[in-house]
């Protein structure tokens, strides 16, 4: 993808109750991932969206801090964590100009592949800021291996992003991310009007040196 993808959009979706990422509860394979052992000391969420992972993860005992640039998603966060009776931590800030940490675990579900290149470098540099040596970045994002829909990438894509110097790739993986199908979206896979589909996903692991 050679642009970033337009960020009213995003505002548009929280205000409108129609995110077809917004699937009210964590991603799977963030659960599996966080059972596996995958995440620890210090967490930060980047693009936390409706904050079901950092309302996870707050509820699991992880000091974590979930971020995202909408204010609508933000307000949406704080509304889910307080109807979940959990504390959580959320903030307006744009992940390609992070400040605060230094973070050990990164977990970034959905945020990623939806970068141009010239954003995603800047998203690296700004992780690379914003978390010490040792650090582990995990990135959930759709895959370009279909059948699926939205913002898609490619394995190489995210090799060249982390296969730049303060970075080592610890390996991809292949993975299902879940969402909600609507309209074209629905017709093209062949299943109902708000259907809950697992999509084609990457789940990389990088190390910041």
């Amino acid at each position: 993808m050679g642009t970033s993808l337009d960020r009213t959009v995003f505002d548009t979706a929280y205000e409108e109750n129609a995110a077809p990422w917004v699937i009210g509860e964590p991603q799977p394979a963030i659960v599996e991932l966080e059972r596996r052992g995958g995440i620890g000391g210090k967490v930060l969420d980047p693009g936390c969206g409706a904050g079901e992972h950092t309302i996870l993860l707050a509820e699991l005992g992880y000091d974590v801090l979930g971020v995202d640039f909408s204010r609508p998603a933000i307000e949406r966060a704080r509304a889910n964590a307080a109807e979940h009776q959990v504390e959580a931590r959320f903030e307006i800030a744009d992940a390609l100009a992070l400040d605060g940490g230094p973070y050990d675990t990164v977990v970034d579900s959905a945020l990623f592949h939806v970068f141009g290149s010239e954003d995603r470098e800047k998203y690296v540099r700004s992780l690379h800021a914003v978390c010490r040596p040792g650090a582990a970045v995990h990135v959930l994002a759709l895959a370009d291996t279909g059948p699926g829909f939205g913002p898609e990438i490619s394995e190489v894509v995210v090799r060249e992003a982390f296969g730049v110097p303060g970075w080592r790739l610890e390996g991809i993986e292949e993975r299902r991310y879940r969402g909600v199908a609507v309209g074209e979206h629905a017709a093209a896979l062949g299943v109902e009007e708000n259907a809950v589909v697992d999509l084609p996903a990457w789940l990389a692991r990088a190390t910041r040196l």
